[in-house]
């Protein structure tokens, strides 16, 4: 009798791609017309678009590329090296707003970057959302998408900074020309800070400088530590303890050049010792085959004389022979 193999069991039915679900861009209020109160509580801390506000009116904050990162991002962990050596300020971020009364109406600015000067009056606490005084100096990665993006960072923003008393205001892209560094003068104006040598020297942070075409170049900590504008601040305890380091090496080195002088001159010593012995054995051997020779010398001429005396004694008990 033959046997039925047994059935399969079913495979259960693949599961169907689904298509991705498209991606739902948030809708911008920008430009919609909201109170300062109504701005603090619900646009503020708005994650999926970040709002500031100019006097009763939400702008949005548009977004810089990759590149344009990049620099900030260099620029930024060198405020941190220096700020590590030269504790005088604290550095701020994360869209930390600030409010500026302005003649021609309030605003709210969040800069990308922010300084905060320990003896600013406003001191930052540690548990704000808000800065509630003026940044000694901001930082903004320039958005070039939209024309207006650039006339906002480059021409409104600077003079709401600049009239809202903003000491020193910097605007970074991954290009040059559109790079800017400006200082607040005597009557309260920005003016280009100049590049001297091609390094720009902040005058918020005495000691804080950079040159421009790193901005482009953007070399990495190994390579300041060594140049000369960021050794002061740039990893200077590498340096330091480099130093040491190759100081103690030298001083080893002179140590064991010494020691080795001293075993050079004990051998040179060991040899003058050595070569005087042999003088005074070479003499004293000398001296022995002098003293011998003349012993022998005298023992042949006794010998010569007994020999004669002998002679003569001989031919004095022979008369007849004389």
């Amino acid at each position: 009798m033959s046997q039925t193999a047994p059935a399969e069991p079913a495979r259960p039915a693949a599961p169907r791609m689904q298509p991705p679900p498209e991606r739902i861009e948030p809708v911008s209020d920008a430009g919609r017309q909201v109170s300062e109160v109504a701005y603090w509580h619900a646009y503020y801390l708005q994650s999926d678009i970040h709002y500031e506000w100019n006097d009763g009116r939400l702008e949005e904050k548009p977004v810089s590329d990759f590149e344009t990162y990049l620099v900030y991002h260099w620029l930024t962990r060198l405020l941190d090296h220096f700020l590590k050596t030269q504790p005088i300020a604290k550095l701020v971020g994360l869209e930390m707003g600030f409010r500026l009364a302005l003649p021609t109406g309030t605003v709210i600015r969040k800069p990308d970057l922010a300084v905060v000067l320990n003896d600013n009056p406003a001191p930052v606490l540690p548990l704000d959302c808000s800065y509630h005084g003026v940044y000694d100096l901001c930082i903004e990665a320039l958005s070039d998408k939209k024309r207006a993006g650039i006339a906002r960072d480059t021409v409104q923003k600077k003079a709401e900074y600049e009239a809202g008393g903003v000491p020193e205001y910097y605007i970074l892209h991954r290009a040059p020309e559109h790079q800017a560094f400006y200082t607040r003068n005597a009557e309260g104006l920005y003016v280009p800070i100049a590049a001297e040598d091609g390094v720009i020297r902040s005058q918020v942070l005495p000691g804080f400088q950079f040159r421009t075409a790193d901005l482009s170049d953007l070399p990495t900590d190994d390579v300041l530590r060594d140049d000369p504008v960021y050794a002061d601040f740039v990893l200077p305890g590498w340096r330091e303890d480099r130093l040491r380091a190759e100081a103690e090496a030298a001083g080893r080195q002179e140590a064991e050049q010494r020691a080795e002088a001293q075993v050079q001159r004990a051998d040179a010593e060991a040899q003058r010792a050595e070569a005087e012995a042999a003088r005074r054995q070479e003499a004293e051997q000398r001296a022995d085959a002098e003293s011998r020779a003349r012993a022998a010398a005298e023992r042949r001429a006794r010998e010569a004389a007994e020999t004669i005396a002998r002679l003569q004694a001989r031919l004095a008990d022979r008369p007849d022979q004389r």
